[in-house]
């Protein structure tokens, strides 16, 4: 039985039983925060009574934006003015209750809001509190304002983009954002770390996430090739291989298959060739080399170029549309898609890119529409008519 066949029997969410308080916006925050509601954790986002900004990125239907429903699908919502001291108030109580907080404002915000992690631990010492921004809550670059773009380039990662891209000198447009999706992903981790340290301690923290130092994780062989003296390869080493019907990427990274793809294109003599024979001559002869894969792969229609490419063990792909690669049977396979519901109708949100053979990681099924849930959790946290704090709600118990 493979793991996909024992997902499909599994109820069980690994995070059930804890409570979230979402104070996130636009992208890395939320993602982080959906993340943590996949995995079965109530997470209640706090919105102005105007809504999050995402709510009205298109695509939208009805009014609804299937964007804003991909990054927040099963969450609860619920509207709070946090200048207001019934706002504060409403934060302490339902804090008391909560296992883990995310925010992502600019550092200072929620310190100016009396919201921050010094000001709620006295209420709750086992809070899990996450914050993400720009550069990180303290430094002479703390207090910049900052979007994925503008990490992008501070970062170093669009230079170093540059560098493979031949003929060119100046860097490409931004259009997706990066250094949001992998910073949300790496709060995430560190919220799991987290959880796991408080079983020990019995203490929660705080979680500093710096969407600068996460961009610079994508650039692995850069960091190191800053630092030591490394003469770059003639050609960037993998890009578009042109065949007769489009374009294909064929990666070369071992013996095995470097020897695959020369007896694909018909030049045996090649592994044993002095400009081809190590790694190292690769490098130093790669546009010699492609350029005698091309001369075959130029003669054959993409399909089937990947046809004998795959036969030899060769990794290779089309350059695809998004489109095509979310029509691809192996995500059909992987049910890598799930539909959800809001207040426009049905559409498909991305699930988790993992699975757990003892947990179910699927999405929530619906949307929350604005402030659906602030009159419920006013009740349960005693605000509906100013009453105390309920009975046993003064700690979490998580």
């Amino acid at each position: 039985m493979q793991l996909s066949d024992k997902h499909e029997e599994t109820t069980t969410k690994a995070f059930a039983g804890l409570r979230v308080l979402d104070f996130s916006t636009t992208i890395a925050g939320p993602h982080c925060a959906r993340m943590l509601a996949d995995m079965g954790a109530e997470v209640i986002k706090i919105e102005t009574d105007g809504g999050e900004t995402m709510r009205t990125r298109p695509p939208l239907r009805n009014g609804c934006s299937t964007v804003f429903g991909q990054l927040n699908v099963g969450k609860k919502s619920m509207v709070l003015d946090l200048k207001s001291e019934d706002g504060k108030e409403a934060v302490q109580r339902l804090v008391a209750t909560s296992d883990i907080l995310v925010e992502n404002f600019r550092p200072g915000v929620m310190h100016r809001l009396r919201l921050d992690y010094d000001s709620l631990r006295s209420v709750n010492p086992k809070l899990i509190y996450c914050s993400i921004s720009g550069y990180g809550q303290s430094g002479p670059s703390a207090e910049l304002p900052a979007y994925a773009p503008v990490i992008h380039a501070a970062s170093g990662y669009d230079m170093a983009h540059l560098a493979y891209q031949p003929g060119r000198n100046r860097p490409d447009y931004c259009g997706i954002y990066h250094a949001d999706v992998v910073t949300g992903t790496y709060g995430f981790g560190a919220i799991a770390s987290a959880l796991y340290q408080r079983t020990l301690t019995g203490q929660g923290q705080h979680i500093d996430v710096s969407m600068l130092e996460t961009m610079l994780t994508l650039t692995v062989l850069e960091v190191q090739n800053s630092q030591f003296a490394v003469k770059p390869p003639p050609r960037p080493m993998f890009g578009p291989t042109e065949t007769a019907s489009g374009y294909v990427m064929i990666t070369v990274a071992s013996e095995k298959t470097f020897q695959g793809l020369i007896g694909v294109i018909g030049r045996p003599e090649w592994i044993s060739d002095a400009r081809f024979s190590t790694y190292a001559a690769r490098r130093d002869n790669w546009a010699e080399l492609m350029d005698g894969v091309e001369a075959w792969s130029r003669q054959h229609p993409t399909d089937a170029c990947l046809v004998a490419l795959g036969a030899a063990g060769v990794p290779a792909s089309a350059y695809r549309t998004v489109s095509e690669a979310l029509a691809d049977p192996q995500l059909v396979h992987r049910q890598a898609l799930s539909s959800v519901e809001d207040g426009g109708g049905s559409f498909q949100v991305l699930n988790l890119p993992f699975r757990m053979s003892g947990a179910d990681t699927a999405p929530g099924k619906t949307m929350a529409v604005l402030g659906e849930h602030t009159d419920k959790l006013r009740e349960e946290i005693g605000l509906a008519d100013n009453a105390p704090i309920p009975s046993g709600k003064t700690a979490a118990t998580n």
